[in-house]
């Protein structure tokens, strides 16, 4: 059963994540509260991995979330399930782009398609910035001094003023500052 729920979640998130793989965390995070597979903060911590490692962020994590729900197979059903509802739009497409190309209405709903990509990023960079920075136990358990995690934004004011500074520098670099910096304090 829980390979048929795979299956049709990453369908679906496969199916209307447009933008990228970070269009899929509004998917994952109905997910983890649909079926409590794992938490938000999980979430998050997946988006790191996804982030530091080759491949695209969403197929990382389809992954990362599959092996984590139902082992290999899991990893690779919810892969595949991610992944094919993409390449079978892009066969249909182009086979029909061909004939359709100059069509008013197929041009208005390609540029559609832009806000709705933004959207869903801004959604998830929302998403990610929360779950780093604010404690939602402590928001919902009313502890209001300890709502924020003061050693993740100072993490991330020094890391901005890094990226500020020396903009050329490899995107890597920070990121293995950013986790040196959570090791090290715990984050």
């Amino acid at each position: 059963m829980t390979i048929l729920l795979l299956i049709l979640e990453f369908f679906k998130t496969g199916l209307f994540s447009v933008g990228g793989g970070l269009a899929t965390l509004p998917f994952l995070y109905q997910m983890s509260e649909k079926y409590g597979w794992f938490t938000g903060e999980d979430v998050a911590n997946m988006l790191a991995v996804s982030e530091s490692t080759p491949g695209p962020i969403g197929v990382n994590m389809a992954t990362f979330t599959g092996v984590t729900v139902s082992g290999v197979l899991g990893g690779v059903i919810a892969t595949l399930a991610l992944v094919t509802p993409s390449f079978l739009i892009i066969l249909i497409i182009a086979k029909a782009l061909q004939h359709f190309r100059e069509n008013r209405f197929v041009q208005s709903s390609l540029s559609m398609l832009r806000p709705v990509s933004v959207g869903l990023i801004a959604a998830a960079v929302i998403s990610v910035f929360t779950a780093s920075l604010i404690s939602k136990d402590a928001l919902f358990a009313g502890e209001w001094g300890s709502i924020t995690s003061w050693g993740a934004v100072a993490s991330f004011a020094v890391l901005l003023c890094i990226y500020l500074k020396w903009k050329k520098l490899h995107p890597v670099v920070l990121v293995a500052i950013g986790a040196v910096a959570g090791i090290v304090l715990q984050l």
